[in-house]
Order: structure tokens, then sequence, then C-alpha cells
């Protein structure tokens, strides 16, 4: 199917590139997938099914002037009727249009061919295991996985391919109200045994949320967070901290890193697209570099830069998608083995989650947020109960840099869960956190 789908992609492009007239510059995308959907609660499933669908969307500029529209393709004949009358439609809107005056596209061809086959069993066969490993319990979870496809061409004769095979489950295990424990299994190749794992963990968890909740008082305590509360704060950094535009503007979230402050040395963030699931183009035909620094122990390195960002600020474009947010986090790995983070933590909290994160000063990188789910008192070493949500409010320079004691050596690969429109090809490839400190508020 896929060779079939790229080659079908391809001769729909060049048709419509024959059609391009004197001055014209023809932009074409596809965004398709192939997913099975499977929907779960009370450890059982309740919505299965499979989703097909390919969308094109046409640009086409001239004398600075650009208009786009997007359709849905059928895979067959009828769509070069569709696309041809699509292209005069928006040919048509072109005269109405103002010229754009931060409009850059990639005029030199750079074409690309990524294919990334994984292992992934079919739908029935994680369906019935997720079913017999959950059983007794309260599992409430979305799985989604199959074939994710991009393509890109232009009238410069650029073109690039994108295909990567993925799985996504993400689920959660409840015990009674507000006490639940959530977890996630992302990847190329399905692992049975790690799966397995992951639910006997959650559940033990579940039986430690059982045990009576201890409030504790506001102040500063010594914490460990979990890949997937990392991802939170990282995800918040992620709007704008990275961006050429934001630093341009002096709105980044990483302001003080301008002037000379600096993270743990620790700390090496960087943009990994060659191992991450995101294509190595954007939509203005931009090749992706392999990687882009972000931050370089602890140092703040490049940003990332779209094509307009490029044009406004004089700057050289890397990539970077329109928002010049990260599609492929990458945190290198530190020293501390997960398996010995709660003896390194000691006495504090173990945070599973945080959610509803947002700056409370944007300039001076300080963030706040809730504890979500699993979060522990931990004494000794050993997890001791359960603790009632806590607001934490602390500074970026605090907790990926002064306060940060270690990461852990294990990553883990968090694939994005959105599928509004379409499954989302952005991923995160994080550690856990150890820290010396983390402000709580009330």
């Amino acid at each position: 199917m896929s060779s079939k789908m790229k080659s079908q992609f391809f001769e729909l492009a060049d048709a419509l590139v024959r059609e391009c007239r004197s001055g014209e510059t023809l932009l074409c995308s596809l965004s398709a997938e192939r997913s099975d959907f499977v929907r779960f609660n009370k450890a059982l499933v309740r919505q299965a099914g499979t989703v097909e669908q390919r969308y094109l969307t046409l640009r086409l500029i001239r004398e600075r002037r650009q208009a786009s529209a997007t359709i849905a393709l059928a895979g067959n004949t009828d769509d070069l009727a569709f696309a041809r009358a699509t292209l005069e439609r928006v040919r048509e809107m072109l005269v109405h249009l103002p010229e754009d005056p931060w409009l850059l596209v990639a005029e030199t061809p750079a074409s690309t061919t990524t294919e990334r086959r994984g292992r992934i069993p079919a739908a029935e066969e994680v369906m019935q295991q997720v079913v017999r490993d959950a059983k007794g319990l309260d599992f409430a979870g979305f799985y989604a996985a199959g074939a994710v496809y991009r393509g890109f061409a232009n009238s410069y004769g650029q073109r690039n391919w994108h295909e990567v095979d993925t799985f996504n489950l993400d689920w959660s295990l409840h015990l009674r109200a507000d006490k639940a424990v959530k977890e996630g299994y992302a990847g190329f190749d399905w692992d049975a045994t790690v799966f397995k794992a992951k639910m006997e963990r959650a559940a033990q968890q579940l039986e430690l949320l059982d045990r009576p909740p201890v409030a504790l008082e506001p102040g500063e305590y010594r914490a460990y967070l979990s890949p997937h509360a990392l991802e939170e704060i990282t995800g918040l950094l992620s709007w704008g901290a990275f961006s050429a535009r934001s630093r341009a503007t002096r709105q980044s979230a990483l302001l003080r890193m301008e002037h000379g402050e600096r993270l743990s040395s620790k700390v090496t963030l960087a943009e990994n697209t060659e191992g991450g699931i995101a294509p190595l183009f954007q939509q203005d035909g931009f090749v992706r570099p392999p990687r882009v620094t972000l931050i370089d122990k602890g140092a703040l390195g490049e940003s990332l830069v779209s094509p307009r960002s490029a044009r406004e600020y004089a700057l050289q474009a890397n990539g970077a998608n329109s928002a010049e947010s990260p599609e492929s986090l990458d945190l290198a790995a530190g020293e501390l083995d997960a398996s010995d983070a709660l003896e390194a933590l000691d006495s504090g909290l173990y945070i599973g989650n945080l959610w509803y994160l947002n700056y409370s000063d944007r300039p001076a990188g300080r963030i706040t947020g809730m504890t979500r789910f699993a979060t522990f008192r931990v004494a000794g070493g050993r997890i001791t109960a359960p603790v009632n949500p806590l607001r934490f409010d602390d500074t970026i320079y605090r907790v990926l840099g002064e306060n940060l004691v270690d990461l852990t050596r294990e990553r883990e690969l968090l694939l994005s869960t959105s599928t509004y429109d379409e499954r989302s090809t952005s991923s995160s490839h994080l550690p856990g956190a150890l820290l010396s400190s983390l402000r709580f508020t009330l």
C-alpha cells in the first residue's frame, strides 16, 4: 500500500505541476494514514475500527501572493480532476490577495525518502493481550496504531516522502473518585513483555493509592519526576521558549539565558528529527537537519527558525514548523539508574504526572501546575503513602538548573496522543529527573 500511495501522490503532483502557468510556483503536501483505533473501558473493548484517510494541500504562489486549499483524496482516478478544479479555484483567489512580505519557500530541490517499518501485531492480538493483562482492574485506555504518511512535491522538482509505523496506548487504572494511575506505552515495535511489566507496575501503584492519603503543607520538597511528569514541563517550554520569533520579540521563557543564565550542565536538549517520528521536511519544502541543539550542557543553543522568521529577522531557516515548536524533543540521559530512583530520592515526593501547567512569570521562566494521579510520599527510599494534589510554582532555572541532581540513564519514548483530524507525529524522548527541591505553594 505504501509504495502505491507514494507513486499516486507523486504522479498527481507531476500532473498538477504541468498545469502551472508562467510565474507560478506550486507546493503540494500529502498527509495520510491508515490507523487502527481501539477504546477500552472497564478492561473491555468498547469501540474498535480502522481509519484510512488522505488529504492533499495545494499552495499556489505568484508575485509574492499565495493561496491554498486542502481536499480529501479517494485514491482513485477521480482525484486528478478534483485536484485540477481545486487548483483553478486557488488561482482565482490569488489575484485578490495582498503580497506576503515574509513569504519564503525552498527553491533549491532537496529530495528525501524515509521509510521505517515497525513490528506491530494485528489490532485483535493487542486487544486480546490488553483484556487479558488488565483482567480484574478498572482499565480505561485508547490505542492507536498503524502507518502515517507525509509527502511533499513542488514545481522546482523537489520530492519528499515519509512513512513510519508506530503504536500508542494511553491508559489508566482507576481506584475510585480521582484516585488513578496513568501510564502509556508507545513505540515502533510492540513487546508483550514490556506492556505486561508496565501493567504490573501500575497495578502495584494502584494498591499503594488505597492507603490513607497525606496532606502536605506548602514548602519545598525533594522530588523525583517521572518521564511523563517531565514531559509536561518540556511541553510547556515548547510554547515559544525555543522559537526564533519569541527570542527576537523578547517573549521567550528562556529570556534570562540570553543574558548568561544557565541550566545544569547535565541538560542537553535537542530537536532530534533523526531519532523521532516527524518527517525530515516541513510544509514550505525546507529539509530539516538531523539534529538542532537547543540547550548544550546547560547553555543556550540554537533556536528553531521557520521560513517566515528567517525572512523577517534575516536568519537561516532550519526546517522549523510555523509555530517554531519542537516535534522530536530529545533530552540527554543522565547517570542515575531508574531502578535506584527511590533510593536516591530517600525522602520526598515521587511524582508520576503533572497537569494544568502554565507560566506564572514567563520572562522569569517561572512555571506553575498541579500534581496528578499517582504522587507518593517517599521515606527512606520507600513509598509510604499517596499525597493529595499539590500546586507547584518554581522556575525552570531551579528545576532544570541548580536543583537538578541527576537524570536517569533510561529514557522513555513518548508519542503525542493527539488525534484531532489526524495522528500527530510529535514525540519526546525523556529520562526521569531527581530534584533536590521543588517549591509547592498549596
